[in-house]
């Protein structure tokens, strides 16, 4: 199955609408998500889902993960079962979860035949989700992520304030560091037009800890990944930290007044990774 280094920009678009689907692949997004929820009406699931194992016949460029339906459903089981086994398929993102149980239910339960594991990630939508994050970040090797779903988090705490969020965002930001996955992407900015209005919430979710953000519209990605790389003063800081620590191992004060440790060492070398992606990015970002 396909992988995807340092993915920032994570595109959602609805499964039973394939041609914008196959327009999603080429909008450079890092990956594609398969939305067969909340995105597709009712009557329209049973084409989503085969519109979608047809695209997952074969790997595409792209890497492609799709939301299935809720697992309290009867519809999620059939995603599972026609999309599990598919080779096209990077990850599968799990909705509405509330408990560890769901997460093995889908690892152990729709494991490909010939072997391995699929990529799981969490959506943490409810209150009861949020209190359980590190139980369900730890509840499987196969979970590779957990993030949180703000719109129906919101309806369920019934709160208005953006800043009310503040709190389940850091507690799912440490949920996944101290269950040693990767940072949880930002749930997406519900104004496609708004793109100031998104560039700042951007700023505001990196300062929490995340990590990239998920988009429901191509217009989006660039704000997204422009606000998620290091500007080039963040690089002339993460290079001059990384150079004086292999000058001298340990604690130490710089010239500057800034102390460095390991902790600081470390996330320097972070900075620095995601500026050789920015380095690399064919859109020049």
């Amino acid at each position: 199955m396909p992988t995807e280094p340092f993915p920032l920009t994570w595109l959602y678009v609805p499964g039973d609408r394939p041609r914008v689907v196959t327009k999603a692949l080429a909008s450079g997004a890092d990956v594609v998500l398969v939305d067969l929820e909340d995105a597709v009406a009712p009557d329209r699931k049973e084409y989503a889902r085969t519109a979608t194992a047809e695209l997952l016949a074969e790997p595409p460029l792209v890497p492609v993960h799709v939301r299935v339906n809720a697992l309290s459903t009867p519809l999620a089981a059939a995603d599972l079962t026609a999309l599990a086994p598919l080779p096209g398929l990077s990850g599968l993102r799990l909705p509405k979860v509330t408990s560890p149980a769901e997460v093995v239910h889908v690892a152990e339960g729709f494991a490909p035949a010939e072997g391995g594991a699929i990529p799981l990630y969490a959506l943490l939508e409810s209150a009861l989700g949020v209190e359980r994050a590190y139980a369900v970040a730890t509840s499987h090797p196969s979970l590779k992520g957990i993030t949180l779903g703000e719109a129906d988090l919101r309806a369920d705490l019934g709160v208005r304030s953006d800043t009310a969020l503040d709190w389940p965002r850091s507690r799912v930001v440490l949920a996944a560091r101290a269950a040693s996955l990767p940072p949880p992407a930002q749930s997406m900015h519900p104004d496609t037009k708004d793109l100031d209005g998104l560039a700042r919430s951007c700023d505001h979710g990196r300062a929490l800890g995340f990590l990239g953000r998920t988009a429901i519209h191509p217009r989006q990605l660039p704000v997204i990944e422009r606000a998620y790389l290091p500007t080039q003063e963040e690089i002339e800081a993460a290079e001059g930290i990384v150079q004086a620590a292999a000058k001298e191992p340990g604690a130490q004060a710089l010239p500057d007044g800034r102390f460095i440790d390991a902790a600081v060492v470390a996330s320097a070398h972070r900075t620095l990774s995601l500026a050789r992606r920015a380095a690399s990015s064919p859109s020049g970002v």
